[in-house]
């Protein structure tokens, strides 16, 4: 694809915020993603910004066909340019409403970073703007529309493990201060395991499931200060404003029942759980933050022989999923993707069908990440106050980085 032909992409892309994650975006946008390119970034802190051109400069001398886009002075200059169709929001979570609504309200469509706002109240402002502007507004997580969940999707859909009965699914770790270059934010407003990874796990229960009626739940803070470990800020002490471990039940319109378990309090190996049981077999779902697979079916004919001794006896460590077989990812996108659902909105804005991504589903998905602290507090079942309704499946597509 020559630099020309690139310039003709279908929509206009100014990134805000230029943090950890943006790093992959800019990637995906320029190398990916066929129908978007960015025009421009912003970050209050002009180094990140500096930072992502010296990126960007380097995929150009590297042959990547792309122009090197404006450094906006602020937001309110990206949003002010008529050039810009979608603005994507990578800034911090508890930032998400102050950007997402300005930009909306400058005349903007919207892709966010999770989750869409950190409580109800805001989100419910930020759709009514956006209803009211007949703008789009949606974002992350978009791993959903990868192969990986894509086709877990469709075996339950198809039958593969019965009608679903519920699930069990865990996000497991002691935190992001031993790795992440800026870890302050994820103990506070916004933060937490729950806002942080949760998304990840809800949004493909909710893809796989459809609309949840509510949850109970109990939470708590186990430290409340934490260490940073890693560069730049090393020695520094966080004080942790959110609850850092939680557990609860959630409850779905179609009757199954799923436990989900997160924390940032624990020391275990194998961070990502996520299994969902049938009448008829058990899935064992992909690492819901990624866009591959592997994916594990078990059936009764599938069985293994019962061992000759208790398991419990055993000496040696034991396959933990004897008689599961692995099945081949049935969709695009199993590689980090992130910006597909970017690409899906800009397609959908330009064809005039939904995008996939959409505000309806990032509203349920943060209605029932924060009803489990409420349903803590109020010790008692907490009914949700959104519905929902799955959005279309991904389609097949022979070109790569080409949206239907």
């Amino acid at each position: 694809m020559t630099r020309g032909e690139r310039e003709k992409a279908m929509m206009n892309i100014a990134m805000i915020g230029v943090g950890a994650i943006s790093g992959i975006y800019l990637e995906n946008i320029s190398k990916t993603f066929r129908e978007i390119r960015l025009v421009g970034i912003c970050d209050k802190i002009p180094e990140r910004a500096e930072e992502g051109l010296r990126k960007l400069r380097k995929m150009i001398d590297a042959g990547v066909p792309v122009a090197l886009p404006k450094n906006y002075r602020d937001m309110y200059e990206a949003f002010a340019d008529p050039e810009v169709d979608i603005v994507l929001n990578l800034t911090r979570p508890y930032e998400h409403y102050e950007v997402t609504r300005a930009a909306l309200l400058a005349g903007k469509h919207v892709y966010s970073e999770k989750p869409l706002a950190v409580d109800m109240d805001e989100a419910t402002e930020l759709i009514r703007i956006a209803e009211e502007k007949g703008l789009r507004l949606g974002g992350a997580p978009d791993t959903f529309l990868g192969a990986g969940i894509q086709t877990c999707r469709k075996l339950i859909d198809d039958g593969a493990i019965g009608k679903v009965v519920g699930g069990n699914l865990s996000m497991i770790c002691h935190g992001h201060e031993t790795w992440h270059p800026d870890p302050e934010f994820y103990y506070k407003r916004g933060g937490g395991p729950m806002l942080d990874m949760g998304p990840y796990y809800v949004t493909a229960l909710v893809q796989l499931l459809g609309e949840a009626e509510g949850v109970s739940a109990l939470t708590k803070k186990s430290f409340p200060e934490r260490i940073i470990t890693s560069a730049p800020h090393c020695g520094e002490k966080i004080t942790v404003d959110v609850d850092t471990h939680l557990a609860g039940n959630i409850l779905f319109k179609n009757g199954a029942i799923v436990s989900l378990f997160t924390t940032f309090d624990v020391y275990y190996t194998n961070q990502a759980h996520f299994e969902i049981y049938g009448t008829e077999g058990t899935l064992i779902v992909p690492d819901p933050n990624t866009f591959g697979g592997p994916i594990l079916l078990y059936r009764p004919e599938d069985a293994a022989p019962a061992p000759a001794v208790d398991p419990g006896l055993r000496k040696i460590v034991i396959d933990p999923y004897p008689g599961y077989r692995e099945l081949p990812l049935m969709f695009d996108y199993r590689e980090n993707s992130r910006a597909l659902g970017l690409a899906d909105m800009a397609k959908a804005i330009e064809t005039g069908r939904p995008h996939r991504a959409d505000y309806h589903q990032q509203a349920h998905v943060l209605d029932i990440l924060t009803a489990f602290e409420k349903s803590s507090k109020e010790r008692a079942f907490h009914p949700l106050s959104t519905t929902y309704e799955r959005t279309p499946a991904m389609k097949h597509n022979p070109m790569h980085g080409v949206l239907d």
